[in-house]
Formats: C-alpha cells, sequence, structure tokens
C-alpha cells in the first residue's frame, strides 16, 4: 500500500524498479551445468579436422562407422569425467584397437574438453556473480521501502508544543528557524531543532535538550558525536529521549598456541534508534589471515549497521559481497547480539557462530545455530532469536576455540556450569573467568583462538 506523502511514493516506485530490474538480471542467462549439443559437435568437428582429416581412413571412420566412432569420443568424455586426463586401461584399450592416429586422437578430445569445461565454469561463475547482485538488488529495496515507511509514519505533528518549545528556546536566546518531532515504533521522542544564537553568543547545545525536557515532561539526551556549543550558523540540534537500559561490556582472549595474533575480532557500536550491538567474528583457520578475514567482516557490519541497515539485510548483503568478490571460500562467522535501551529486549543472530549464553540470576540459557558462516553460499540461512532482559543480566558470547576445548557432548552443558556457578557482576571480570576457567579445564595451550564477549545490561537510575 502507498503512503499519502509524494516522497513516500517515489521511493516505493524506486524500490519496485530495483526489484524487477533484479528479476531481469536474474534471468538473463541459466547457469549452465552440462555440455551442450553443440558443444560436442564442436569437439568431434575440431578433432576430425586436425587428426582425421589427413588419416587416410578418415572417411571410412565418419562415413559408414560415424556411429562407432562418435561412441568412441563420447566414452573418452565419460571417462575424462570419472577418471580425469589419466583414463582407464579399457577405454585406452580400444581406442588404440579403433585408431591408427589414438595419441593425437586422444590429445585432441582432451583439449577440446577442457576448452568447453572452461566455459562452463566462466558461465557458472558468471550466474553465481548476477545471483549476488540480484540479493544485493532485493536488500536493498527492500530496506528503502522499509525506511521510508518508518520514517513517514514516525514524522509527529503537535503544534501547541512547538509553539511552546519555541518559545522557550526564544528565551534563552536563539532564533528558531524549524523543530520537527519524531515517534520511533518504541513510542519515544525524537525532537530536531534548527537554530542559531540572536546575539553573536554561543549557547551550549545541552540547553537545548534541557528546555525540550522542561517543555514536554521527558528525558532527553544528545547523541554521541553531537557538537558542543550553538553559534551565529543555523545548526541542528537532535535530542533523543534517554533510554531505560545503559550497558556495559568485557572481553578476553588468546590466540592459538598463545599466538599474539587472534583470528576472531569483535566491535561494539552504537546504532541508531537507542540500540547497541555487540558483535563477534571468528575467522577461517587462524593467525594472520584469519585475522584479516573477521576484521573485514567486523568492519564492512559497522559501516552497515552505523547507517542504519537492518541486521540480517547487512549480513545478507556482506555474504553476497563476500562470495561474488573471490574466487577462493574465505569464510567468517557472525556472531550478533542488538540491545534496545529502551525495552532491554536483545536480539540474537548468528551465522555459523558458536552457542551464544544468557545468565538471568542463577539460571543460564544457550542459543545454538546450525547455519553457515558468510562467503560460502550466495543465499544464506541466518538464525535469529529475541530475549527480554532485565536489569544485572549478561549475555556471553564465544567463539568456536572455547567450546571446542571442552569434550564432546558436554560442551554447552560445562559451560553452562562455569557461567553458573560465578557471582562476578563485572563484565571484564566475567569474561576472564570464563577464559581461565576453560584453559584450565584443558590444561595445555590453546588449540584454536579463543575469545569471549561478555555484555551486561542495567537500568538507569
Amino acid at each position: 500500500m502507498l503512503h499519502e506523502s509524494p516522497y513516500v511514493e517515489q521511493i516505493e516506485k524506486y524500490a519496485d524498479s530495483l526489484q524487477r530490474l533484479s528479476q531481469t538480471f536474474l534471468g538473463l542467462e541459466e547457469k549452465k551445468n552440462a555440455f551442450s549439443d553443440e558443444e560436442v559437435e564442436e569437439m568431434f568437428s575440431g578433432v576430425r579436422e586436425k587428426v582425421c582429416g589427413r588419416c587416410e581412413k578418415c572417411g571410412w571412420c565418419w562415413g559408414e562407422n560415424f556411429i562407432h566412432t562418435y561412441q568412441m569420443g563420447y566414452d573418452i568424455l565419460s571417462a575424462v569425467d570419472h577418471y580425469g586426463n589419466e583414463l582407464n586401461t579399457e577405454v585406452k584399450r580400444r581406442l588404440m584397437q579403433r585408431c591408427v592416429m589414438a595419441p593425437r586422437f586422444l590429445r585432441e578430445m582432451l583439449a577440446g574438453f577442457r576448452e568447453a569445461r572452461q566455459n562452463i565454469i566462466w558461465s557458472g561463475r558468471m550466474a553465481r556473480s548476477r545471483e549476488c547482485c540480484v540479493i544485493q538488488m532485493d536488500t536493498f529495496a527492500d530496506m528503502i521501502r522499509s525506511a521510508a515507511r518508518e520514517l513517514e509514519n514516525s514524522i509527529h505533528t503537535d503544534e501547541r508544543l512547538k509553539k511552546k518549545l519555541g518559545t522557550a528556546l526564544r528565551k534563552k536566546g536563539l532564533r528558531v528557524l524549524n523543530i520537527n518531532f519524531f515517534i520511533n515504533r518504541k513510542g519515544k521522542y525524537e525532537i530536531h531543532v534548527m537554530a542559531r544564537t540572536l546575539d553573536g553568543r554561543k549557547i551550549p547545545v545541552k540547553e537545548v535538550a534541557k528546555t525540550a525536557a522542561e517543555s514536554t515532561g521527558r528525558s532527553f539526551i544528545l547523541p554521541g558525536g553531537s557538537m558542543g556549543m550553538i553559534g551565529q550558523e543555523y545548526t541542528t540540534v537532535v535530542c533523543m529521549e534517554g533510554p531505560a537500559f545503559y550497558t556495559m561490556q568485557g572481553t578476553a582472549r588468546i590466540g592459538k598456541g598463545c599466538s599474539r595474533i587472534s583470528g576472531d575480532n569483535f566491535a561494539l557500536l552504537d546504532m541508531p534508534g537507542g540500540r547497541q550491538a555487540a558483535i563477534l567474528s571468528d575467522g577461517m583457520g587462524a593467525g594472520e589471515d584469519a585475522c584479516r578475514e573477521s576484521a573485514m567482516v567486523i568492519e564492512l557490519l559497522e559501516e552497515l549497521l552505523g547507517a542504519g541497515f537492518p541486521e540480517k539485510a547487512a549480513i545478507r548483503m556482506l555474504n553476497a559481497a563476500l562470495v561474488m568478490g573471490r574466487e577462493e571460500i574465505h569464510y567468517s562467522t557472525v556472531d550478533m547480539t542488538v540491545f534496545d535501551l529502551y525495552t532491554g529486549e536483545c536480539e540474537i543472530t548468528k551465522a555459523g557462530a558458536s552457542s551464544t549464553f544468557i545468565k538471568k540470576g542463577n539460571q543460564v540459557e544457550h542459543l545454538s545455530s546450525s547455519s553457515l558462516p558468510v562467503g560460502v553460499v550466495n543465499r544464506i540461512e541466518i538464525d535469529a532469536v529475541t530475549r527480554t532482559l532485565d536489569d544485572g543480566d549478561f549475555v556471553i558470547m564465544v567463539t568456536d576455540g572455547i567450546l571446542d576445548a571442552l569434550p564432546v557432548g558436554e560442551q554447552d552443558i560445562l559451560l553452562e556450569t562455569i557461567i553458573q556457578g560465578s557471582d562476578i557482576r563485572n563484565p571484564r571480570e566475567m569474561a576472564h573467568h570464563v577464559l581461565e576457567q576453560v584453559l584450565a579445564w584443558t590444561g595445555k595451550e590453546p588449540a584454536d583462538d579463543m575469545t569471549v564477549l561478555a555484555v551486561g545490561i542495567w537500568r538507569e537510575q
């Protein structure tokens, strides 16, 4: 359904056009899985021209005996498909009996086979790249459509409140050009004020947030990165309603064989809408290459999430880019927990990642996943669950090295026991406690990179 705003309607049209373009792009050429009749005929024609044309038996082999000649060629192609260039003894024996130029015949058949097979490989790569582009376009279309609808629904008009706030700001010495109100899906206010000072002096932007709080009866904060002062140039000040929760994080990690370089990487970032994300990625293998891969995954996710992309859309776009951009498979896991600081909810999203543990008092829940890491297949399945947290709860994320160090079949239960038996309230101490307990259990150097990321959540006082 199109919204009343002409701007939203236009964005809907952009999204529809992108999706139609993606379907057209996908249907340009089907992926080839076998040789066509034309390609097989071209192989035989090449052999007939380069080998048989100078043979005195050419007329007989490609004339009255052409059925047996073709069958011999098909037998060679089938043997190459099963055994490679080293054909089985029976096929070689039959070829030597029937063809006086058997070595050259075989050589040209193999050359034609390799060329046709290379065409199939390139056709498959092109089809895979097109499919990745389609995923990118479809994901982007869904995202801009969703963003437009959310923006349209969030715009709020309150002339009485606008007049009240404008009057209060003018009393503070500000000339107000515009005031816009937004209400997000959680019912929280966001106020955008464009203003400048009247008499050349400078006024702290926190005065705008304070005045907004006094006028609305709500608590407002300034987002990170806000400028400190308002001067003679018009400036837009964003005031966001303060969250009900805050988080603290702690990490502990060690490289494979106690190496200083770990293939695991993590990030903690603020997201639009009063949310925070904790991301953990385990690169394929260990050492510098794994570190480089997981660092790239983390950096790209930070860029996409920071720009406002939905979590699943960001992972799908990242995955498509990794699959399309390289010939060899280099995979990395994605373990992401997004905290809504207004409601206390957290969404745990996984792509090939290890278990996540939620500690609520003396109870511990573990959440596992069976999905593939990013960078393996074009279309990736992403596991996501939502849990509601309260004051003092912990979310503990670990990489495979932690669980793999424990006995098979008892890994999740043992780690639950380690977490459950601790009354630690500091996230950093909690992360180090888990790592130390696992290392003490194994009693030897780590066989893989190990990382523990612990996040605690508390209510604002």
